[in-house]
């Protein structure tokens, strides 16, 4: 099964400059996992300590949000997650 996942342009020096990689898994969390693993630069950007994924961060799958399910959402052969990495200041 392939997921395909658009990374931010901002963060793709982290991913040797691909805008979009190919994973497998069955849920938001298995395709993130196998996307840090391979980029393991990503993971402060896309996850907290306790594993959740961070605050400014949302995915989407096929353009909609995977809120509330998040890492947990099912994802099938053929989709695609979107990050979207939410900028706050002050």
């Amino acid at each position: 099964m392939s997921v395909k996942i658009n990374i931010p342009d901002f963060l793709t020096y982290l991913t040797n400059g691909q805008a979009v990689v190919e994973t497998n898994g069955s849920t938001v969390g298995e395709c993130l996992k196998q996307l840090v693993d391979r980029f393991p630069e990503l993971r402060r950007w896309l996850f907290g300590k306790n594993g959740n994924l961070n605050k400014t961060v949302d995915v989407y799958v096929n353009m909609e949000s995977a809120y509330p399910e998040e890492l947990a959402k099912p994802v099938k052969d053929g989709d695609e997650l979107h990050i979207i990495i939410i900028i706050s200041g002050g």
